[in-house]
């Protein structure tokens, strides 16, 4: 009996950890421009954007985790916007790199799926997006953000466990697309709001009165980060 259980757990990590084929070029050019057509409609953005909120709170809770903070709960709303918030050490470097990491988060979450596809790792991929979607889980405190995070995570286990290859594979490719397109739009966003006088309590406003550097200049940051993960894992995903 333990042997047979030893024999499936190690079968199932193989499957897990093991490669799968590269997708065809036109189902990666294909899963691109379906990314790109979740980005780019302002209609279609108010929905999609939704997927960015959670990666963009959930890098603000696993930074605060790592740096030794305190995670008490993590909100999302129906108008895309979130709220995490930890208890710790109002400044200092745990506080900035926490602060930083929710609009690098989901360009470097696709810069990291990228780079896993690459490898031709993709049920690996979907497993820890899994994971990380239950995780964050546990920590969300309002209906609508539970909601979402269900919804996101009972999709990728679905793929996971009942689609075939090739619709993991395009699956895989265009959350990863999505992540680094989508990953682009938001510190662009947050420039035009801040441009007319709004926005005053976003992260980068955070951030300069921790760090007494300039909002432009955290802008600059989140402006780098995505566009050169875009340009990083866009060469991963094409093969170039």
């Amino acid at each position: 009996m333990h042997s047979t259980a030893a024999a499936s757990l190690a079968g199932l990590w193989d499957e897990v950890s093991g490669t799968q084929p590269d997708p065809d070029t036109w189902v990666v050019l294909a899963t691109a421009a379906v990314a790109l057509g979740a980005v780019l409609p302002p209609a279609v953005w108010r929905l999609s954007r939704n997927a960015v909120t959670i990666a963009h709170e959930g890098g603000h809770g696993l930074v605060a985790l790592l740096t030794g903070r305190t995670l008490t709960g993590i909100r999302l709303h129906s108008d895309t916007s979130g709220l995490t918030v930890s208890r710790g050490k109002p400044t200092g470097l745990g506080m900035i790199l926490t602060a930083a990491a929710g609009y690098t988060a989901p360009p470097l979450l696709g810069l990291g799926g990228a780079a896993l596809l690459g490898a031709g790792r993709i049920t690996l991929l979907l497993w820890l997006a899994t994971a990380l979607l239950v995780a964050m889980l546990v920590m969300i405190r309002n209906a609508y953000g539970a909601l979402t995070v269900v919804l996101a995570g009972g999709t990728f286990m679905a793929v996971s466990w009942l689609a075939g290859p090739q619709v993991q594979a395009a699956f895989a490719y265009a959350v990863v697309w999505f992540l680094l397109l989508g990953g682009v739009r938001p510190a662009f966003e947050l420039q035009a709001k801040r441009r007319r006088g709004g926005a005053g309590e976003s992260d980068a406003d955070q951030l300069a009165r921790l760090t007494h550097v300039p909002p432009g200049m955290w802008l600059f940051l989140f402006h780098a980060v995505s566009l050169c993960s875009l340009m990083g894992g866009g060469r991963w995903l094409l093969r170039l």
